[in-house]
């Protein structure tokens, strides 16, 4: 991975709560997030003494390289927020300066955090389609914008192989949002659902609080029978 041609942003526990429906619950398993990136998830979940591992392939970097990238590449970001304001939806966030401080803020926190978390091991370094954890280590895999999001970046056979290697880690799986850069349904959806039925996994779209990004209001769960 070459730092350079990744775009950090994170999003905060609540944000996490609202977009994977997590109940307290959920909350007392163990958890995988996957592809997190620079989210405070992780930080502010150990904080409330819940078991959490984040992996990312950006976990290869040390916190100050990561927290340079975040700042070149924050006024690109908020420049394009501004551009494509019309496909989000505000009410939560109030508008693109409240959206950048809050990121900022989630992100800072994350990097308070990524070297401790680094020797605790909460912070792995690792990337879809092939996790270096246990078959079922983990009740529960989450993975945010990421999977379906950039359908026309990752194939379908990607997608597919990526779902099954979190299946095949986690008990139980939610993948959000479920709908690409458009907003409109992935392109990839249907027959990676249709597949993984074939293999045994229960799957389904469920809707979620979470409202942000205009046309996502559901999530994929993926349940190993």
């Amino acid at each position: 991975m070459d730092l350079a041609n990744v775009v950090p942003w994170g999003r905060s526990f609540e944000e996490y709560q609202t977009m994977f429906e997590l109940s307290d619950d959920d909350l007392n398993t163990r958890i995988l997030g996957c592809g997190d990136g620079p989210a405070s998830f992780n930080a502010e979940a150990t904080e409330r003494g819940y078991q959490i591992i984040s992996c990312d392939p950006v976990y290869q970097f040390k916190a100050e390289e990561i927290r340079r990238r975040i700042d070149d590449v924050y006024p690109e970001i908020m420049t394009k927020m501004q551009q494509g304001a019309g496909d989000y939806i505000w009410h939560s966030l109030g508008g693109v300066e409240q959206l950048g401080e809050a990121r900022m803020k989630a992100m800072s926190r994350f990097l308070s955090d990524f070297d401790a978390g680094c020797r605790q091991g909460r912070y792995v370094s690792a990337s879809l389609p092939t996790l270096p954890f246990a078959d079922s280590e983990f009740d529960l895999a989450l993975c945010s914008h990421y999977l379906f999001l950039y359908s026309d970046h990752v194939d379908g056979a990607a997608h597919l192989a990526s779902m099954r290697e979190l299946c095949r880690v986690a008990s139980e799986v939610r993948v959000f949002p479920v709908v690409s850069l458009d907003g409109k349904a992935s392109k990839h959806l249907d027959s990676v659902m249709t597949t993984l039925s074939v293999d045994g996994i229960d799957v389904s779209l469920q809707p979620v609080s979470y409202r942000f990004q205009k046309g996502a209001t559901e999530m994929l769960v993926a349940k190993s029978v």
